[in-house]
């Protein structure tokens, strides 16, 4: 299916829709990495070697707390942060701006991977500096969430 998102092009994916993400990897469930968007191979393959020996880290640390593994990690160093998110079959992780904000961060994220395995595709609305058709009004803002369940022609529960 045309605009199905590839693993291969996932990586590259994320660090389209984020300003702040700098680098990322993905690994498929055995650690294997799949795709990356950095064009220096040996960077990415550290990078993806770095995101398995975090995952082995945490899931170290909270082998003893009667839990599922982590499903979202968040480092944050010096110069910047490291956002990880995984589902049974994949794990997505980015290097980003120190100023990253978090919350948006996983959320972006979380997005990627939920286009990966098959959800809705992802979209960049407009802004308005950036020349968008049309005033600036609430209607026109919902019809272009970048999540379309969440904008124009949703359904509602009333309506099912």
């Amino acid at each position: 299916m045309a605009g199905t998102l590839t693993p291969e092009r996932t990586a590259a994916r994320l660090c389209e829709l984020s300003s702040d993400a700098r680098a990322a990897v993905l690994l498929d469930a055995a650690g294997a990495m799949v795709g990356f968007s950095d064009t220096d191979k040996e960077r990415a393959h550290g990078l993806g070697d770095l995101t398995r020996q975090l995952l082995e880290t945490v899931d170290r640390a909270t082998r003893d707390w009667n839990a599922e593994p982590a499903e979202q990690i968040e480092v944050q160093v010096s110069g910047g942060a490291v956002f990880a998110s995984r589902t049974p079959r994949w794990t997505l992780a980015v290097v980003a701006r120190r100023a990253a904000l978090a919350s948006l961060m996983l959320y972006d994220l979380r997005a990627v991977l939920g286009e990966l395995e098959g959800g809705p595709p992802i979209r960049r609305s407009t802004s308005a500096a950036e020349g968008a058709p049309g005033p600036a009004t609430e209607e026109a803002a919902a019809s272009e969430s970048p999540v379309p369940e969440l904008g124009h022609g949703a359904e509602s529960e009333d309506s099912r």
